[in-house]
């Protein structure tokens, strides 16, 4: 009978004896994206992320953390696809491991459409939210496969994570200050579910894996009582945007499941 190598036999008897070894995602790591990926909504910044605002509290630093890769943090506050592309690129390479992106919200004019949602009655943002819808139906697909082609371009090896977006309402009103009826809420949830699937189809298009947040957040929207997604906030920037607990119980495992 052969010897098993003594690592072999460590490891069976280890995972005999119920304990398993940690496994790290080796490599390095690019987050790129806006506001969902850069943290907004945790309320800390470094100082030196200027107005992109990226925070100690968002998910690639967590993910980061717990599978042991190495980031760059690209992701930029307010950047739209064309920005991700232009401007966060740099560090892909052929080494590159890991990649995640969270890129359309801002195209479609996400914090537009609920700016113009939030007005008093008797406004309402029917022709906003037609309009995102539209973009997202018409300009949004071609843009994200100009992304993903881009991406794959410079990082021909790596794992590339597109990261999805939450449905932001659970159909209740408790900020006293934007009134964003029910319905409105629900067609705003409507643009979230059109926004996902697009980008999970084109993200599927290329290869790429999808984080769908949806169900994840589904139970800490916006008024539910345990809140992972912020309302109406001072400063205003922090308003509709995942909050610390968002980033790290929301986010966080979904993506590092994926590495």
């Amino acid at each position: 009978m052969r010897r098993l190598p003594v690592l072999l036999l460590l490891t069976l008897a280890l995972s005999l004896a119920g304990v398993h070894t940690a496994q790290a995602a080796a490599g390095t790591y690019t987050a790129l994206g806006d506001s969902y990926s850069s943290g907004v909504g945790t309320r800390t910044y470094y100082a030196d992320s200027g107005s992109c605002k990226r925070s100690s509290y968002a998910f690639p630093v967590l993910v980061a953390q717990r599978t042991g890769t190495q980031l760059t943090f690209a992701a930029c506050s307010g950047a739209r696809v064309a920005d991700v592309q232009n401007n966060q690129l740099g560090s892909l390479n052929a080494s590159t491991a890991y990649v995640t992106v969270s890129a359309g919200g801002n195209d479609a004019g996400f914090s537009n459409v609920i700016s113009a949602c939030a007005r008093p009655w008797p406004y309402t943002c029917t022709s906003e939210i037609t309009t995102a819808n539209n973009t997202i139906r018409n300009t949004l697909p071609g843009r994200l496969d100009s992304l993903y082609t881009a991406i794959r371009n410079r990082a021909p090896s790596a794992k590339v994570i597109v990261v999805g977006y939450p449905r932001v309402f659970n159909g209740e009103e408790c900020n006293a200050f934007a009134r964003i009826s029910p319905g409105e809420q629900s067609e705003l949830n409507k643009t979230a579910d059109l926004l996902a699937t697009t980008i999970s189809a084109r993200a599927a298009a290329h290869g790429f894996s999808f984080v769908d947040a949806r169900s994840a957040f589904t139970g800490h929207a916006v008024c539910d009582d345990t809140e992972w997604l912020n309302g109406l906030s001072d400063p205003i920037a922090e308003s509709y945007h995942p909050n610390r607990t968002g980033q790290s119980a929301g986010y966080t495992p979904l993506v590092a499941a994926q590495m």
